[in-house]
């Protein structure tokens, strides 16, 4: 077991204990400890092995010893009795937006409901708005988040399924008998949101049956629903959907342009193909009524038989880059290796788990060149938000930093919240001392579409605010984004020349890549901000890369792709 995964028990340990209605203090303890493991800049493994785990702080000699039967073993008995102890629907109900576990706990101890299921009757007859501190509008929010819940299910975030495909398609690959292999579906194409797992094999008929034999027994599947020679399909530990096939090489790039898709895109395809007299389909390019099949080498040679330059995976959503790619004129896309360093990041100052040093090392091992950091202004409190003391004090911090970095530089910035009137949370004044300014909503989701976009554009006209950070609010798979009208935000942004941010958290993603390519058209620059609360999660641009290439956003398009020198110049910095 890993250090995510330790983390993510002991998360769901203090999770438990709050079900249950154990003592706060306990609970949080469970929970912070995960943050404490998740955020290690030192190895667990060392740490366990030297016996120095419990002189973390953080970790007692409890939790260490919790936390070593994990990491050794893979189990711990306290965990498992623990999830036994509650019925399994109770952590499903964790699901549904809005309810957490305190009023889980309620509605499990007066009504004694112990599923999803029995929650939604329960709410559609009026019993729940009958609870203490619940009420109609509490039963009608948990009705709606109870249909998002049912809308999602078997729906799976990118990170998670990308890491499930990947663990098993790096052992198939190896396979002797291998001669190509890839992952195909909607992870190809960098979907935030994915349904399932397509991977791709060529082999020699002979070497088929081996291959399947590999994957239907490989550790990380839970069952298997079908085998065959050529196709098989299982569903992995990790909940998801996963098909094998093993195809001819020569079929290889037309099954790999098909499987990849979308839908849409591919129907466009067959249909420019068809003007052309050819027939196109997963199995190659066949000319006339012969049906001559045409040979290619790769998904490029298939694009320029139908007279198109190659469209890479992310675009092929039917939006425009079939028309493009006729006239040779699709985006140079953004590469990950184009990104520099990134803005919207917090330390220990407010909610985050590491110190500014950390976070500053972090980038560096990652090869960028400038840090900006946005820790929580003062009306944040849940988050650790900041007092004027502590701004000037982090500040003074970084200017000590940056006196001894001679080839990085760290920026001073603020996550600045959107009040409901459209005001800030810091002064004119006080928002002027910092380099860049991040500006967020975090409150009041629930306001209509027409006073959620006066708010935001209220905030976007104000002349310190830089970007403004994940502008719809969104929680993949579990918050829909709150009601507002987005062309109008974007026009306001271009109007008034403000950065929008690629907030490339997982579980947001936001701005949507269906409104990148309508901002980059409205001339707006774009941010990719991993909204990192520790070194690990500076990793997370890399997602925020993939929605960005979705977007059609090139390098010159992206904040955080250009060189140190053009960040100063575009902030309007003196040194």
């Amino acid at each position: 077991m890993d250090k995510n995964q330790v983390a993510e028990i002991l998360e769901e340990i203090g999770t438990l204990l709050e079900l249950k209605g154990e003592n706060p203090f306990r609970c949080r303890a469970y929970h912070n400890a995960s943050r404490v493991v998740a955020a290690l800049t030192t190895d667990l493994a060392t740490l366990v092995e030297s016996g120095k785990l419990s002189e973390v702080k953080g970790i007692g000699e409890g939790m260490a010893q919790k936390i070593t039967d994990l990491l050794k073993t893979g189990h711990l008995k306290y965990y498992e009795d623990l999830k036994k102890s509650l019925p399994s629907g109770l952590v499903d109900m964790l699901g549904i937006q809005g309810l957490g576990p305190k009023r889980i706990k309620v509605v499990y101890e007066k009504l004694k409901i112990k599923s999803v299921e029995q929650l939604k009757e329960a709410a559609q007859k009026g019993k729940l708005a009958k609870l203490e501190g619940f009420g109609e509008k509490t039963q009608k929010n948990i009705l709606e988040g109870i249909d998002l819940l049912t809308r999602q299910v078997d729906k799976f975030l990118f990170p998670k399924a990308w890491d499930a495909a990947e663990a098993i398609h790096s052992v198939i690959r190896q396979q002797k008998g291998v001669i190509r292999s890839g992952v195909a579906g909607s992870l190809r194409r960098k979907k935030e949101v994915i349904g399932d797992i397509d991977i791709l094999v060529t082999a020699r008929s002979s070497d088929a049956q081996k291959i399947m034999k590999v994957f239907t027994s490989h550790s990380d599947v839970e069952r298997i629903l079908a085998e065959g020679k050529t196709k098989s399909s299982v569903i992995l530990k990790a909940g998801i959907n996963c098909d094998l096939r093993v195809i001819s090489d020569e079929q290889f790039p037309f099954a790999l342009h098909y499987f990849t898709g979308s839908k849409e895109h591919n129907i466009r395809m067959r249909s420019i193909a068809k003007d052309m007299g050819i027939k196109m389909n997963e199995y190659g390019l066949f000319k006339g009524k012969a049906e001559k099949f045409l040979p290619c080498s790769d998904e490029e040679e298939i694009f320029e038989t139908l007279g198109l330059v190659y469209v890479p995976p992310e675009l092929r959503e039917d939006m425009g880059e079939i028309e493009q790619a006729q006239k040779s004129k699709l985006p140079r896309l953004l590469e990950e290796t184009d990104i520099r360093g990134t803005f919207h990041c917090h330390t220990t100052y407010s909610d985050g788990a590491n110190t500014l040093e950390e976070m500053v090392g972090a980038a560096r091992d990652l090869g960028w060149k400038y840090l900006g950091i946005a820790d929580h202004s003062k009306v944040a409190a849940y988050a650790g938000g900041l007092s004027e003391e502590k701004v000037k004090e982090q500040q003074r911090e970084i200017d000590r930093m940056n006196k001894h970095l001679s080839d990085f530089r760290i920026f001073k910035g603020t996550e600045v919240d959107i009040l409901p009137d459209g005001s800030l949370d810091w002064s004119d004044k006080l928002l002027a001392t910092f380099d860049y300014v991040v500006a967020s909503v975090h409150s009041k989701f629930k306001m209509s579409e027409p006073d959620m976009t006066k708010r935001i554009i209220k905030a976007v006209k104000n002349k310190f605010i830089t970007m403004l950070g994940h502008p719809t609010g969104r929680l993949l798979l579990s918050r829909e984004a709150y009601p507002v009208n987005m062309v109008d935000v974007i026009n306001a942004a271009a109007d008034y020349g403000k950065v929008i941010e690629i907030n490339a958290h997982p579980l947001r993603l936001d701005l949507d890549w269906r409104l990148c390519k309508y901002a980059k058209g409205k001339g707006i620059k774009i941010s990719i901000n991993p909204d990192a609360h520790n070194i690990h999660g500076l990793r997370d641009v890399v997602y925020g890369v993939g929605i960005a290439r979705k977007g059609w956003l090139e390098k010159k398009d992206v904040v955080n792709a250009w060189n140190l020198k053009d960040v100063v110049k575009f902030l309007r910095l003196t040194n």
